[in-house]
């Protein structure tokens, strides 16, 4: 099945934006790796509805574990022409006070397993058309706020590796982009009408739908940019100057 087709891992690739870009790439024509941690079921409901589709588990808390996960997709797939990094968790912390344990757990899901599963994967995987590695980011990069400490840490952290890996492990038709989407879906304990508050909270007023992001994915994946750039799909939020994550400023202005 996969051998007139490209292929692309998605990490997280089962629930929320990375379902999003799975059926995105899939009905492209792709041939789509979903990867899951817990979210088996999801995963293989949404292989079943898919042109061509495979499942893969492995836990991204284990470094190891991803480059494992690497390495066996690179010795089978004969088009590897993508990697889309989009396994993350978003847990709060305080700006005052940084929870070691709630850090350690961001840098290495958010940054440190997706980093050294796009060098293991620039290092194996086979395409004669190029490879795309894109890191899943957050319009935070350039809309900083206080809230969600250890998260936007470990963002900041795989953001540099898009430059890093372009410069030094890329080849000549390979490219390493960032995409930065800004709020999306409903995060945490938000309401739907707080969630519809803050998704409108960027210079065009709108939510922004998770399509868009997964074919913001998908024309990166074809390679037209230079390598080392970001493209945010936020509807302008990161143009903001926003004092607070949305989350809590849509919970500020929601009455009570």
């Amino acid at each position: 099945m996969t051998q007139d087709r490209p292929s692309v891992l998605v990490t997280g690739g089962a629930k929320r934006i990375g379902e999003a870009i799975s059926r995105t790439f899939g009905e492209a024509g792709w041939h789509v790796v979903i990867h899951y941690n817990s979210s088996g079921t999801a995963a293989e409901a949404l292989a079943e509805k898919l042109p061509s589709a495979e499942v893969f588990e492995a836990d991204l808390s284990d470094t190891a574990a991803g480059i494992t996960m690497i390495e066996r997709l690179a010795g089978k797939l004969a088009d590897w022409r993508g990697l889309v990094n989009c396994a993350s968790i978003f847990d709060p912390d305080d700006v005052l006070a940084l929870d070691r344990q709630t850090n350690e757990r961001a840098m290495q899901v958010n940054a440190r397993s997706p980093a050294a599963m796009a060098q293991t994967y620039l290092a194996h995987a086979r395409s004669k058309a190029g490879r795309r590695v894109i890191q899943i980011t957050d319009q935070k990069l350039a809309n900083p706020n206080p809230d969600f400490f250890s998260y936007t840490m470990s963002k900041y952290a795989l953001d540099v590796t898009t430059a890093m890996l372009s410069m030094g492990a890329a080849g000549p038709d390979d490219r390493v982009y960032s995409l930065a989407p800004g709020a999306i879906l409903a995060s945490h304990d938000q309401s739907d009408e707080e969630a519809e508050i803050s998704h409108r909270m960027n210079l065009l007023g709108r939510r922004t739908p998770a399509t868009e992001v997964a074919e913001a994915a998908l024309f990166l994946a074809q390679g037209h940019l230079a390598s080392g750039q970001t493209l945010y799909v936020d509807s302008g939020q990161h143009l903001l100057r926003q004092q607070r994550d949305v989350i809590y400023l849509a919970r500020e202005a929601t009455p009570t």
